[in-house]
């Protein structure tokens, strides 16, 4: 039988989905992206599942599309063949789109290299840990290509528009520690330290706090670079006002004046 190209484990009520071809580091063919799907429904029907890690087996991350899906035959047609927005709609738009709607947090464990659209997969997840090792890379340029699946977008927002255009234009290696202090993840794990674990563990944290206000506070920040202050002062408003009517909330604050440690149902 054919192995998985998407591993999918529950450990708690943390999901540990991992991209296994890596053979090929990582990189996504049409196939992959359905596992992934697949295992990103899981979540979505499995309730007591409450935040998910991304990581790649062997020693990278993703290296985004896998280049042999194309056709650079010789012959006719082959501008048309060989066309990569097909691909892009099809099978990386939805990921990215997946990622970004997913029920439940996610924490990107970018294990080795990630590179074209599998930096931007580990962007699309909500926070990211590296190991001290990886590194990430705008490889599209070096194709006479730009960064899709996202990758314009999340590399203006996490790095602003002069690191971001350097990333893209130039395609220099952007190692783990130039990552956080840019603002491109959330933290290195410590050396010595699996970067699974790292992300199982804050994974762990953000299983047990309130998933609706999570979620919620995930709309918020990305919504804050499209809104002036009047128009994101209105929106804080009507989202607390709809958390306010949820089970974690009356827990949440029931338990401060109670002085003892919430139990949150992500409700």
């Amino acid at each position: 039988m054919t192995e998985p190209t998407v591993l999918y484990e529950a450990r708690g009520a943390v999901a540990l989905v991992t991209l296994n071809r890596p053979q090929s580091l990582n990189s996504f063919t049409r196939a992959m992206h359905q596992e992934l799907w697949a295992a990103l429904d899981r979540i979505e029907a499995d309730k007591a599942i409450r935040a998910c890690v991304i990581t790649g087996a062997g020693r990278g991350f993703c290296a985004g599309a896998d280049l042999a899906e194309f056709d650079f035959a010789p012959g006719p047609d082959l501008v048309k063949r060989a066309d990569p927005g097909p691909i892009i709609e099809q099978a990386f738009n939805p990921t990215t789109r997946r990622l970004q709607s997913l029920r439940v947090p996610t924490v990107a464990a970018v294990n080795g290299v990630a590179a074209g659209a599998g930096a931007s997969i580990a962007m699309a997840c909500d926070l990211a840990i590296a190991a001290p090792g990886a590194s990430f890379i705008q490889a599209f340029i070096k194709l006479g290509l730009v960064p899709d699946a996202g990758g314009t977008w999340f590399l203006v927002k996490k790095l602003g528009v002069a690191r971001a255009m350097g990333a893209a234009m130039l395609g220099d290696k952007i190692s783990a520690q130039q990552a956080k202090d840019w603002g491109m993840i959330w933290d290195v794990a410590p050396a010595g330290k699996d970067c699974v674990e790292a992300a199982l563990e804050l994974a762990q944290r953000l299983a047990v706090l309130p998933t609706q206000g999570l979620l919620a506070t995930r709309k918020l920040v990305r919504a804050a670079a499209s809104h002036d202050l009047d128009a994101q002062l209105n929106l804080e408003r009507d989202t607390q006002s709809a958390l306010g009517r949820t089970h974690d909330y009356i827990e949440g604050v029931q338990a401060f004046l109670e002085k003892r440690a919430p139990v949150f149902k992500g409700e």
